[in-house]
């Protein structure tokens, strides 16, 4: 039992260092050849989560390998601070992700008129919506060429898809105009702006855009899109925390039992 706890531990951190070096070098070639700001925005995350990986699969290693009880006490340490975080983030995506929770953490608002603002939360709308971080959420989202797809379908489908609403929510909110705004569609890529558009309470319809840099991308439409996009992923992202959490609090537990079998040599 004494060796299959130190294989475990060996195994699993050799895992981890491998990740960790895998992330510090994609971390290093966005350093070196990222150009657009949303390879940028990689760039940070990639670097710390690759470091932090290495560290602790190093602490790990030196531990069970080395029979280092100094070692292997920080790595536990470690551990068990990465599973409480790990629960704190999992408790708070739940709580940001689910209807009215975002009013836990502010009150403001963006007023979004497609969807009722009550179905997402707020907080998700004030962090993701503000002019910082949607220039960096927009930079990408033009680096992606979400909207370059549209361009490209044949006129005579792209009409059969907007009539039968089955565009893409994302490409629907930032690549067109809303259809409330009564706007004109000239070909795939061009739409003509109604002269009542001036008298409009609709932003968007203001908002608007022919040149496929800008097109819808500062739309109301486009940011509740997207956010309930993120609303999904960061749920998703709640369940993948919690398997890693269970994995970590087994490795937590070998870990322990190769700590207490450094005792005994």
């Amino acid at each position: 039992m004494v060796r299959v706890c130190n294989c475990i531990v060996v195994f699993v951190n050799s895992l981890l260092l491998l990740l960790g070096l895998l992330s510090l070098s994609f971390g290093v070639y966005f350093v070196v050849h990222g150009s657009t700001p949303c390879e940028k925005v990689l760039t940070d995350p990639l670097l710390i989560l690759g470091g932090f990986l290495a560290v602790v699969a190093l602490l790990g290693l030196i531990g069970s390998w080395c029979n280092n009880n100094f070692f292997m006490f920080i790595y536990l340490a470690v551990l068990f601070l990465l599973i409480i975080g790990l629960i704190g983030l999992t408790v708070f995506v739940f709580l940001v992700t689910n209807h009215g929770a975002g009013k836990l953490f502010s009150d403001r608002e963006i007023i979004i008129k497609a969807r009722r603002t009550a179905d997402f939360s707020n907080w998700l709308k004030n962090n993701f919506g503000n002019d910082n971080n949607w220039n960096q959420i927009k930079s990408c989202l033009i680096d992606a060429k979400v909207c370059r797809s549209i361009g490209n379908v044949n006129y005579k489908a792209l009409v059969l898809v907007f009539t039968k609403k089955t565009l893409p929510a994302i490409q629907a909110g930032c690549c067109k105009p809303p259809t409330a705004c009564g706007f004109h569609r000239k070909n795939a890529t061009y739409w003509e702006v109604p002269k009542s558009v001036a008298a409009t309470k609709d932003p968007d319809c203001l908002t608007w855009s022919n040149n496929q840099g800008k097109l819808c991308y500062d739309c109301n439409s486009c940011k509740e899109e997207v956010v309930v996009n993120l609303r999904k992923q960061w749920r998703s992202l709640a369940v993948i925390n919690m398997v890693l959490v269970v994995f970590l609090i087994f490795l937590y537990s070998v870990g322990c039992c190769a700590r207490r079998s450094n005792h005994k040599f």
